[in-house]
């Protein structure tokens, strides 16, 4: 038997039988995938069957005992599956899987780029914590998936920029309790794994100089880390400071002003002083360092007034900079507080109140008019309008009835509601809309990561020229050690990158929040970046531009009456569930023609229906059935073709002698579609496509009405992949618009996949980078001009920085800049960058 073969068997034979059937159902969805894309999806797979017979085969036949007993290890090969972010195609897959195997004791590796999850195989259960660093030296990021669960999250106040999550993500990581540690300075949140308590944990990022408690909110500690009330530091600094300062014009001693002013340092440096330490422990150059080192080198020179104002103003800045960046960072606190704490559930001929986590599945709730819905569900009495602008962003309340679904957060407009619950309050859509913003918040935008590398090369390298013209100059130039040694200093201040590092961040959690309480859900920085970028945007066109269903277009007699041809039409198609014959039903209803009394219904298939009314067999149906009847279509050749070519289904109605109608049904126009395409045209978009599957006749027309640029007719969904490729291929950035399902290799291969339909699908919601939580294409152009606006907000914040840096490096070192003018500069230029990226959270639809 071979290696491999023996691989195979340990991975299908270890573990539970629940896990093998966990397998079963992964690679039943891995077929059911491929088929649906048509062979798009590389990673290869089985049937349900064919992975219970290899089952059957690999643990039946006594082959793997045999091995162990000719000599093989006992020690059982274990499997442990990681979550994979930062795959871009299959080709990443193969580079983790190539990368992975040449690791000494891994024995297998699978990496499923459709799922982004890898399989790991090793005898040693040590090798498996060492596998996301193995991950992340090739360019990716992995976390095991059966310890996500234990993640802990914590909020952070006091983070000012990258380099204090830096700080404090190094300092954990020196504990050794803690097993794995993400600090996100955008959301201020801790994500930690550790074997400890949490109070812990929020000690020792205290001990960092910030504060921390459990988001949750479960712990004592943790309801103290957030209610404590901070010494207020800046304000008896700056108490001590004007003391000082309004002692020097009176005849109080030079120690008493020394005093003061020293006071001043202690009280408002303590903090940074102490992060400083921390920072520096741990390898890191924040802002902290870099201020208390400017501090520290005032006093020591004798620029007490320098050192106090310089700790003073760093002390504002920082209360300034955290007040203003917990309004960006709370932007999806709306959505958090919309679905309420309680339900009124059915119990017996009672109703109680319950926390809607103890509400389970299947029991039943009241919701009173003006109230919101506590939790997802089906209605099962009553009837209402629903406000679903929170989770939709729809600015008009939706008709509900027996048998609709609801969502948690909505507000019930009018009618009482009885409902099913069929989600528990953690699976809420609303609280996958907050789990997929916050997630989107974490992630680091392309810009962002550039900022971060350049930050982590200037900062030292500004450092070690700080200290050269402290030392440097008087060494060889004979030159005042004071007078360099300020210099040096305030180069330190200057040196601080927190605007340029900020610069980023905010302004994509600013534009993410905005685009989720509008319906929106962009999943990250990169794709906000993209959509700013797009010039070409495709769409599907069944179910996006038009309806998806079809409705009557033309009514045509050639004898008789129109409402009788229509009620004939009616009397034949009512008992049919054909989506043509549902569209004439639908049609004579809406006017209010009624069916006759008919018999004989009979259904002809491809061909059409027949009834008998009033002694007479009347037909519906299309040409081939009359011209099998005999009946004479020559004079109306030129009409069919002509409706034809025009896109349109043709439905004749008559008898075996004679034609007394023509009934045309087509695909009809979204009553939105033709304003959103002039909308998106204004937004600056180069070119508008469409993609569609109907004959060339449907899709001119359709494309007309629309007022698309282009368009693709005849193709099956592998062409629209094709049809993709080649708008890439003429040098465009292209967006592919669709379900989010049925279009799904075409939103694989554009720049920028973005599904419809995101709150009655979870598919949607996990498999596109942007998703209209409507049914419709709304929200679309806000959507494109808020991720413009970002891309522009974010040049901005950039240059300003940049500039701002470097006119105050040419400004110390002929003396017009003081060290409290460049601690201002640099605070000033950091909340005149968080400000300009608020300005996203007010951006309109």
């Amino acid at each position: 038997m071979s290696a491999n073969e023996k691989d195979i068997q340990n991975s299908c034979c270890s573990g539970s039988h629940e896990q093998k059937l966990e397998v079963i159902q992964a690679e039943t969805d891995c077929c059911s995938k491929e088929n649906t894309d048509h062979g798009k999806q590389e990673a290869s797979c089985c049937t349900a069957q064919e992975t219970e017979e290899r089952e059957s085969s690999c643990c039946e036949t006594g082959e793997v005992d045999d091995d162990k007993d000719a000599g093989q290890p006992d020690n059982p090969l274990q499997l442990v599956e990681y979550q994979i972010k930062g795959m871009d195609c299959p080709s990443c897959a193969a580079t983790i899987e190539k990368g992975l195997q040449k690791k000494e004791g891994i024995q297998s590796v699978s990496v499923n780029y459709g799922t982004a999850k890898m399989a790991v195989g090793a005898e040693n259960p040590a090798l498996f914590d060492q596998i996301p660093q193995h991950v992340k030296k090739l360019g990716f990021d992995a976390h095991p998936l059966q310890t996500e669960r234990e993640m802990e999250t914590y909020k952070v106040e006091g983070m000012d920029c990258g380099s204090c999550a830096a700080t404090i993500e190094k300092h954990l990581s020196n504990n050794a309790a803690v097993k794995e540690v993400r600090v996100n300075f955008s959301t201020g949140k801790l994500h930690v794994r550790h074997t400890t308590k949490p109070d812990e944990i929020i000690k020792e990022v205290q001990r960092s100089g910030f504060e921390a408690y459990l988001e949750s909110g479960e712990t004592p500690a943790a309801g103290k880390g957030n209610d404590r009330r901070h010494f207020p530091a800046a304000t008896v600094s700056g108490t001590m400071l004007a003391l000082g300062f309004i002692g020097s014009f009176t005849p109080l001693s030079a120690a008493w002003i020394t005093a003061f002013y020293a006071l001043a340092i202690a009280v408002g440096g303590w903090k940074p002083l102490r992060s400083a330490f921390y920072a520096v422990k741990s390898g890191s150059l924040d802002m902290n360092v870099l201020m208390a080192s400017a501090a520290l080198g005032a006093a020591l020179i004798g620029e007490w007034f320098e050192g106090a104002m310089v700790v003073w103003l760093f002390a504002v800045g920082n209360a300034l900079q955290n007040r203003s960046l917990e309004r960006t960072r709370d932007s999806i606190r709306s959505l958090m507080n919309i679905a309420p704490a309680e339900a009124l559930v059915k119990e017996g001929r009672q109703w109680i109140r319950k926390a809607v986590e103890e509400v389970s599945i299947g029991e039943v709730i009241v919701v009173k008019p003006g109230d919101r819905v506590p939790l997802d569900g089906e209605i099962l009495s009553g009837a209402s309008s629903l406000n679903q602008a929170p989770i939709t962003g729809e600015s008009l309340p939706v008709d509900k009835q027996e048998g609709d679904v609801v969502y948690a957060g909505t507000i019930n407009e009018s009618g009482s509601l009885e409902v099913r619950v069929t989600k528990r309050s953690e699976d809420t859509a609303i609280a996958k809309i907050i789990h997929l913003v916050e997630e989107a918040q974490e992630k680091k935008a392309p810009t962002q990561a550039f900022v971060d590398r350049f930050a982590g090369v200037y900062t030292p390298i500004v450092f070690i020229l700080a200290l050269l013209v402290m030392v440097i100059p008087p060494l060889i130039t004979g030159g005042a050690w004071g007078e360099w040694l300020y210099k040096g200093i305030s180069l330190l201040v200057v040196a601080c990158p927190c605007a340029l590092v900020i610069s980023t961040p905010v302004a994509i959690v600013s534009a993410i929040g905005n685009a989720a309480r509008h319906g929106v859900l962009i999943k990250g920085g990169t794709f906000l970046e993209k959509a700013g970028a797009i010039q070409v945007m495709a769409f599907d066109k069944t179910g996006t531009l038009t309806e998806g269903r079809p409705k009557v277009a033309d009514v045509i007699t050639l004898h008789g009456e129109k409402d009788e041809l229509i009620s004939i039409a009616r009397t034949i198609e009512e008992y049919s569930a054909h989506p043509i014959a549902a569209a004439v039903s639908a049609y004579a209803s809406e006017r209010g023609i009624s069916a006759v009394n008919g018999r004989d219904f009979r259904a002809l298939p491809g061909k059409g229906a027949q009834a008998d009314i009033d002694g007479t067999v009347y037909y519906a149906g299309n040409s081939k059935l009359f011209k099998e009847l005999g009946v004479p279509l020559n004079e109306l050749e030129s009409q069919l073709k002509q409706l034809q070519s025009e896109g349109k289904t043709i439905v004749l109605i008559g008898t075996a002698e004679e034609i007394s109608g023509i009934i045309s049904v087509a695909d009809s126009m979204r009553e939105i579609t033709v304003r959103l395409i002039q909308s998106l045209k204004q937004s600056g978009l180069k070119e508008l496509v469409m993609l569609t599957g109907d004959n060339e006749g449907t899709a001119r027309r359709i494309a007309a009405e629309a007022g698309v640029d282009r368009y693709f007719a005849d193709l099956m969904p592998e062409d629209k992949t094709k049809a993709i490729e080649k708008l890439k291929h003429e040098g465009k950035q292209v967006a592919m618009v669709g379900d989010g399902i049925n279009d799904a290799p075409a939103l694989a291969s554009s720049d920028l996949g973005i599904a419809m339909g995101g709150a009655g699908t979870d598919t949607a919601m996990e498999t596109a980078d942007v998703v209209l939580m409507a049914d419709n294409l709304e929200k679309l152009p806000h959507t494109i001009r808020l991720s413009r606006k970002a891309l522009t907000i974010i040049k901005q914040n950039v240059w300003f920085s940049l500039l701002t840096k470097l006119a105050a490096l040419v400004l110390i070192f002929p003396g017009f800049l003081t060290l409290w003018m460049a601690v201002l500069s640099d605070t000033g230029a950091a909340l005149i960058v968080i400000l300009n990226s608020m300005r996203l959270l007010r951006h309109k639809a």
